[in-house]
């Protein structure tokens, strides 16, 4: 690799395979739906268009292939303001597809009955075949951050190579920012690393300064339940942000090189602050609870929290602050049926983030409330049962 730039030229650089989605027009299942409505989708491509669309400069770093999908693709990615000067074209590889149910992708070997059907043409996929050496340094290096999901990691053993180069500690390298994305599907069928794969997200995991997981996510890949024990197997990256689907978000924050008494952080249903030792230093705990949201389809919705997050972040808000920025960027998310929503301005962002803790948990956001003028009420309807899933 080339060498990194001096100094970051865009906020955020993200790596990762994006493809054409196809999704029903009506419900039911795959083999019963006449027609499809075409979008887009990809981990890090999703991430890249929100931060874009809050007003951040994004990087979209990938391969398509040289066909009608790969022009869509980057062509949709590019109009929602991301640079995609870096994406390589291959004359021999397709662009990946796929069709899916509305829901979320299942993260355990079997769905539930009746859960969504996600259904990948993405194998040999000219995506598969990024590698190391296949960008330049200066490329990858080129933002303040750079994001990667575990996706990659499963797609070949190029690519695992790829992100076992890109996730070993280096001079001069940008926070790197990884979200587990554990994908039980990816990993089947590729014999020794099918078994393997979990194992392989979390010395991923270990290489990275900023690591966001689900809950879920991380019994189904590790056998660990709660976020305590999620830490002790990784303590090595600076921040942990652990999800809890509906319920709210914990983040482990290194405080110091230091080791304090192990303290508990008793949740409140507003926020819980404490303090963890672990072998690399102390931790502030912070807890912050999700939003009410009347869900439209539910896929995407964690590519926003972890976009929503970043943005806060890039802008040295507190803790607190960047997981309300994650839930309300979510919520924009989880309000339309694609991957993408249009986010909150900043202005309103930044004012529903303020708000005390009885207010907040009061919100309940439904379709069309990004809309709204800062400093007006956001589109709510009453009732007890909606809920957020920031996966």
């Amino acid at each position: 690799m080339t060498a990194a730039p001096s100094s970051p030229d865009v906020d955020v650089v993200c790596l990762g395979e994006s493809m054409v989605t196809f999704v029903p027009r009506q419900a039911g299942r795959l083999a019963d739906v006449p027609t499809f409505d075409r979008g887009i989708g990809g981990a890090e491509s999703n991430v890249a268009c929100c931060l874009a669309r809050a007003g951040h400069s994004a990087r979209w770093v990938s391969r398509v292939g040289a066909d009608g999908f790969g022009d869509h693709l980057v062509a949709a990615i590019a109009a929602t303001g991301v640079d995609t000067a870096s994406v390589q074209r291959d004359q021999a590889r397709p662009t990946g597809i796929y069709f899916r149910t509305a829901g979320e992708r299942a993260v355990r070997a079997a769905a539930p009955a009746g859960g969504s059907e996600v259904v990948y043409y993405r194998a040999g996929s000219a995506a598969a075949a990024m590698a190391p050496g296949a960008f330049d340094r200066a490329t990858l290096w080129s933002g303040r951050v750079l994001h990667v999901s575990g996706i990659t990691a499963a797609l070949s053993a190029d690519c695992l190579a790829l992100m076992r180069e890109l996730t070993t500690p280096a001079t001069g390298r940008p926070l790197l920012s990884f979200d587990v994305n554990y994908r039980v599907g990816l990993w089947r069928g590729r014999g020794a690393a099918d078994q393997a794969g979990p194992e392989v997200l979390a010395d991923l995991a270990r290489g990275c300064d900023l690591v966001f997981v689900g809950e879920d996510e991380a019994e189904a890949a590790w056998g660990l339940s709660g976020p305590a024990a999620i830490r002790a197997a990784l303590p090595e990256p600076a921040v942990l942000v652990v999800k809890h689907g509906a319920e709210g978000v914990t983040v482990y924050a290194r405080e110091s090189a230091n080791t304090a008494p192990d303290t508990t952080a008793t949740r409140t249903g507003t926020t819980a602050i404490g303090t963890g030792t672990t072998a690399t230093g102390t931790d502030t705990v912070t807890y912050a609870p999700a939003l009410r949201v009347d869900v439209v389809a539910s896929v995407g919705a964690g590519d926003a929290f972890a976009a929503g997050f970043l943005s806060a972040t890039l802008r040295g808000l507190p803790v607190f602050a960047r997981v309300r920025h994650g839930h309300l960027m979510a919520a924009a998310a989880l309000t339309v049926p694609g991957d993408l929503g249009t986010p909150p301005s900043r202005a309103q962002a930044d004012r529903l983030a303020a708000l005390d803790p009885d207010a907040w948990g009061a919100l309940r956001l439904s379709a069309g409330w990004t809309e709204a003028e800062p400093g007006a009420e956001v589109p709510t309807v009453g009732g007890p049962n909606a809920e957020v899933r920031n996966r």
